[in-house]
């Protein structure tokens, strides 16, 4: 989604479906313009986001939080966009983060 939204690709009233959805899918698929949502794990703070920005979406199982692949801590991601609530910076947030992801690998 970040590729598509950096490359400015008009995703307005299209609708997604994922594996996981975090908050920050969440504020992904709102500042793309993203009209639907499906999740087959949602976590709590995605459906708020959502709901919040009227945009419908279902979820096979919904969950307290998005954790990390290692199981032992939320998912960098979501921490990354816990505190934000404005697309826009929540994107920058993100790019932020994998940038950082990336040079510590």
């Amino acid at each position: 989604m970040m590729k598509f939204i950096s490359m400015g690709k008009d995703l307005k009233g299209y609708s997604a479906a994922d594996m996981i959805v975090g908050k920050a899918a969440a504020m992904l698929f709102v500042k793309a313009g993203i009209c639907a949502v499906h999740g087959k794990v949602m976590s709590e703070a995605a459906s708020e986001y959502l709901e919040a920005h009227h945009i419908p979406h279902s979820y096979d199982k919904l969950t307290e939080q998005i954790i990390n692949r290692t199981g032992d801590n939320i998912c960098p991601m979501e921490a990354a966009v816990a505190n934000i609530s404005d697309p826009e910076e929540g994107y920058n947030a993100l790019f932020n983060q994998i940038q950082e992801m990336r040079k510590n690998n």
